[in-house]
């Protein structure tokens, strides 16, 4: 799984990139489904170079939508396995991107929506620092953390409505990162259900244009 190659979509800056997002979409999706968010950070920050990797799988024959990870026969027992298998490739994935733009982790940001949520809180869960910004759309960890990334501030955003992912585990993780110390944001939409909406995406950008990772307070 490490030796993956995805396929991506990519938005390109006119000029020299100083940010790299990458986005991941909900399974049952593809790339373009997160084009509405890549559009809104390439207005917000005009220099970004903006990644959209295709999940590893498709879910029917012959059908573009694709899946990170397969939902069937997915348990407690073996949700973190799966995730964990693609989230080693992602990390391998993100290095690359990184090197290709000449992108510093702290100028990196990886936001996910649904199942992608679930990968990018993965990642910065066993890859501290390898994104300075972690944007969770109503998704939820695979496993909640013991520890806090002392490197990535997290950004979790959820709709209220969403019956598909309940917003309360978002809830539940934002107590538990918030227990561990962690540099966390959390912003619950209280009529909006399971999409990636533009009340949720405009408060993402107000995240990541407003905060000052805590780390940065701590070290001055």
């Amino acid at each position: 799984m490490t030796a993956f190659s995805f396929e991506t979509l990519e938005l390109l800056p006119a000029t020299p990139p100083r940010q790299l997002f990458v986005l991941l979409h909900d399974a049952g999706a593809s790339s373009m489904d997160m084009l509405d968010f890549a559009n809104l950070l390439g207005e917000s920050f005009p220099e970004a170079v903006i990644v959209m990797p295709e999940g590893v799988e498709s879910i029917h024959l012959g059908k573009t939508e694709r899946h990170w990870f397969p939902a069937i026969e997915l348990t407690d027992g073996n949700r973190s396995e799966r995730v964990a298998k693609v989230v080693a490739a992602l990390a391998v994935f993100l290095r690359e991107q990184q090197a290709r733009f000449g992108m510093l982790q702290s100028d990196t940001a990886v936001a996910g929506f649904g199942q992608g949520a679930t990968l990018a809180l993965a990642l910065s869960d066993t890859h501290d620092g390898l994104a300075g910004r972690v944007l969770a759309f109503s998704g939820s960890y695979a496993a909640l953390p013991d520890k806090a990334p002392a490197l990535t501030t997290l950004h979790l955003l959820h709709g209220q409505r969403d019956e598909q992912v309940p917003a309360q585990l978002t809830q539940q993780a934002y107590a538990r990162l918030m227990e561990l110390g962690a540099d966390a944001t959390c912003d619950i939409a209280s009529s909006i259900g399971h999409e990636l909406h533009p009340a949720l995406m405009d408060q993402a950008v107000q995240r990541l244009q407003t905060c000052v990772p805590l780390r940065f307070w701590r070290a001055a």
